[in-house]
């Protein structure tokens, strides 16, 4: 079986937000990157797959070369091998072109995806991809099993779960639970040092055809000081409430 997991390089959480001063850009200054974290769970599904199925995982990144210390995490955590699109990632169809050239030039079996990156939480790269190569698509999946040519998964509906059956090639959209939380493979020193000699290509891109251009960014307004009330002074609380806060 060959697996190939498209990951992301997104913020760290802790990172301080900030854009240009013209608000068209965001303001990379400073930044800490990391492999989005639903692609970890993606990740972390497909080399359990590679220890009980020998699965080849194969990583995928669009983006230029500063995302390749994040492509070596990856490589640290158990993927053979990984391909970087050498183009920076503007849209959702950009780069769900570009990972479905890759996916149709290595005859991959299973698509592993986070659900969405937290950086713009898009949420639509996966769907567009399994629509690009006319292939089954799961989102939101939470479990995964393999028998063969055949996928049994779990998947988040509205109100409970479902399970359905696949047969390959699909691609997954996966989140949280996908793995449990202490599944998640941290890398060890072996890992690092064998992922200095594993393989990255770097393919140039095949598509230029960018649907969305962002135009400016705005910050989230900052949070207003708080404001103590005593529990006995209910009458100033439900003022306050009233005029102030304007929820009742």
């Amino acid at each position: 079986m060959k697996i190939l997991v498209c990951i992301n390089s997104v913020p760290d959480t802790t990172s301080k937000i900030n854009f240009t001063a013209d608000k068209s850009a965001f303001d990379k200054t400073g930044i800490q990157w990391v492999i989005n974290p639903l692609d970890e769970f993606a990740l972390s599904k497909a080399v359990k797959l590679q220890e009980s199925q020998g699965a080849t995982v194969t990583v995928v990144n669009v983006g230029d070369a500063t995302t390749e210390p994040v492509i070596r995490k990856a490589l640290a955590i158990g993927a053979n091998d990984a391909i970087r699109v050498n183009t920076e990632a503007k849209d959702s169809f950009s780069v769900a072109k570009e990972i479905a050239t890759v996916a149709q030039n290595g005859n991959y079996d299973l698509i592993l995806c986070g659900k969405e990156s937290i950086d713009y939480n898009g949420g639509s790269v996966p769907g567009m991809v399994a629509q690009l190569l006319n292939q089954p698509f799961i989102n939101a999946c939470v479990g995964l099993d393999v028998n063969g040519e055949e996928i049994s998964a779990i998947r988040e509906i509205e109100g409970g779960k479902e399970t359905v059956s696949v047969k390959l090639p699909l691609v997954i959209a996966g989140q949280k639970g996908l793995v449990d939380e202490k599944e998640l493979i941290i890398p060890n020193m072996r890992g690092i040092m064998s992922a200095r000699t594993k393989t990255l290509n770097v393919v140039e891109p095949t598509n230029s055809d960018v649907k969305v251009d962002s135009i400016s960014f705005e910050s989230v307004p900052a949070r207003a000081a708080v404001k103590m009330v005593s529990p006995d002074n209910l009458d100033e609380l439900v003022r306050l409430l009233h005029e102030e806060a304007k929820v009742i």
